[in-house]
């Protein structure tokens, strides 16, 4: 258990009155606070063997930590969350998801829960206010690909892809790309299909899938062309059908910004060609993919240098840096996340051809680096050489085979 997060957090609970009306309320208004202030992304609520007590944790900075244990509260602690979401607090055998209503409005939140044996977990995710979405020059990706990224956003057609793992930012990058498009001086209709909605962005027509209804990415998709949009941002490819739709409308006249699960900007066009997407639509749809990865950020007041070859953990680093942890990192030696991103463009020449020939993701990564593509296990390497992270972050992020 994490004491610099579970002591303050648990300090709170215990000037709660278990015997009062309001203390399930009280409980769940301070969780939702102390997780706030401590930047956290997501709240776990883990029923116990037992069905009545209840584990916490959060993860800050993409690492979760256990905080707290509290007893006899588990039903009500996620009913309470069930009715500030607006959802059913009688139906506890399938999953639901809803927004949760909440007095701070600098943060808006999600509700997650599922059934498992020992009752119903639930998991909250926090996400900045609708107001407080930052611009792409506010989310410290390299500048040479936020001048591209906006140079590509200026385009009347094509797909913007965003690539990477769960929890990498994708969506606050999409988020970024919706505001600079409509940063521009001439006014385009913008529209977006998501699942869910997670911050309302004016001047966005914004609109939630319902698969479960026959509403989905694909059909939207379809639906929406018809809308006269010029921009439309496609929250994410699961299947062939979306992916080919999306590309589709790439092609006729609208730009097209989604993201997509791949370790890689290479990896995500072999990810489509598996999906049997002709590769000259590919060639000829993708503007560009960007892939990203969100490192953590050494402590600036604990960082040093470190003398033992070992901490570099196999990197080509000359000096490794270490933090041991203070108060100001909570004891974790980190503070903060910063992105690392790499942009590969289907019109360089090399890597159009690969793309037509259907080469192998090494072989498309091969040709994106000689035409000057920097990958993101590079950036991170130079992050960990400079002292900005540290190479068992690199490790962490991208495992121990480095760029698989």
């Amino acid at each position: 258990m994490s004491e610099s997060y579970s002591q303050p957090l648990q300090a709170a609970f215990d000037r709660l009155s278990s015997d009062s009306s309001q203390y399930v309320p009280q409980l769940v208004d301070q969780l939702l606070s102390a997780a706030r202030d401590a930047a956290a992304s997501d709240i776990h609520l883990i029923p116990l063997e037992n069905r009545t007590d209840l584990q916490i944790l959060w993860r800050v900075d993409g690492v979760l930590h256990e905080v707290a244990t509290i007893p006899d509260v588990a039903t009500n602690v996620v009913s309470r969350l069930k009715v500030l979401a607006g959802l059913l607090t009688y139906k506890t055998d399938v999953p639901q998801e809803g927004r949760l209503q909440w007095s701070d409005r600098d943060v808006e939140l999600r509700l997650s829960t599922f059934p498992i044996l020992s009752g119903e977990k639930g998991v909250v995710r926090l996400f900045v206010g609708s107001g407080q979405y930052r611009q792409l020059n506010d989310l410290s990706l390299p500048s040479d690909v936020v001048t591209e990224l906006k140079r590509l956003l200026t385009a009347t057609s094509g797909m913007l892809l965003v690539s990477g793992p769960a929890g990498s930012g994708k969506t606050t990058t999409l988020y970024a790309c919706l505001r600079e498009t409509l940063s521009s001086p001439i006014v385009r209709s913008v529209c977006s299909l998501e699942d869910p909605v997670e911050a309302v962005i004016p001047g966005v027509s914004q609109s939630q899938v319902r698969p479960g209804q026959g509403f989905d990415y694909a059909v939207g998709l379809r639906s929406l062309v018809r809308q006269d949009p010029e921009v439309i941002m496609v929250g994410e490819i699961r299947d062939r059908e979306t992916a080919a739709t999306a590309l589709q409308a790439s092609l006729t006249g609208h730009l097209i910004l989604t993201s997509f699960h791949a370790g890689s900007a290479a990896a995500a066009v072999s990810r489509l060609c598996d999906m049997d997407i002709e590769s000259y639509v590919l060639r000829s749809g993708l503007l560009a993919i960007l892939s990203q990865r969100l490192l953590r950020i050494l402590c600036p007041e604990c960082r040093q240098p470190s003398n033992d070859p070992a901490d570099a953990v196999g990197l080509p680093l000359d000096s490794p840096w270490m933090a041991p942890g203070c108060p100001a990192c909570r004891q974790t030696g980190y503070h903060g996340r910063q992105p690392v991103a790499e942009l590969l463009r289907p019109d360089w020449p090399a890597v159009g051809q690969a793309i037509l020939s259907r080469s192998d993701s090494t072989v498309i990564a091969d040709h994106a680096t000689e035409a000057g593509m920097q990958t993101c296990f590079d950036r991170a390497v130079a992050l960990a050489a400079s002292g900005e992270t540290n190479a068992a972050e690199v490790r962490r992020v991208f495992g121990i085979l480095g760029e698989a």
